[in-house]
């Protein structure tokens, strides 16, 4: 078969194509709009790219992304270091932020627990989270990973990995969002939401 489109563009399709919720078709309306933007435009998109791969890091302390060690959140005399908030990867600790209700730490465990993709404890940045514990005071880990069948699991794991190190251990309560009706809600929602009720 005829190949339609030169190779520089069927290999930026691909590429596009290979990034998360970027489907063929997304794939090639990208790379036709870069096509007609301007050089400059597809340059500052190109080294972009390139600086996040040379100059993010880890944080030393929560293994956050950063630009430097540790992180402005992990620096920042305005954060409480008593209180660390675990989430499962980087965009957790985005959706917390924009609450503007968060004032202590995080800790980034980079994945959760998933025996089908053969995924344990030892991959996730668990060890480094009891380290934290054991050398400086927490007075409470709150437990943000998701509400899944994984999210579950890394929680639990983690309430027993942490009892004994001194810190108080909670978890995000769940229940039904806003704006949503019981009617639509499925069981396990109701049930964690008629648990984590609280008085009025």
């Amino acid at each position: 078969m005829v190949q339609l489109t030169p190779e520089p563009v069927t290999r930026l399709i691909d590429e596009f194509n290979k990034l998360p919720g970027i489907g063929p078709k997304m794939a090639q309306r990208l790379t036709f709009h870069l096509l007609r933007a301007p050089q400059d435009r597809a340059q500052s998109l190109a080294q972009a790219i390139l600086e996040i791969k040379e100059k993010i890091i880890f944080c030393s302390n929560c293994f956050n992304l950063a630009d430097r060690d540790p992180c402005l959140i992990c620096s920042s005399p305005d954060r409480d270091p008593s209180t660390i908030c675990v989430v499962e990867e980087p965009l957790d600790v985005l959706a917390l932020e924009r609450t503007r209700e968060f004032k202590g730490q995080y800790h980034v465990l980079h994945g959760a627990i998933s025996p089908v993709e053969g995924i344990g404890p030892d991959g996730l940045r668990i060890k480094e989270l009891v380290r934290r514990l054991r050398e400086k005071p927490v007075s409470e880990v709150i437990l943000a990973t998701n509400p899944n069948l994984e999210g579950e699991a890394t929680a639990m794991y983690l309430a027993r990995e942490l009892r004994g190190l001194g810190a108080r251990v909670t978890r995000l309560a769940r229940g039904l969002p806003m704006g949503s009706d019981l009617e639509y809600a499925d069981e396990v929602t109701l049930t964690r939401a008629l648990e984590g009720r609280r008085e009025v």
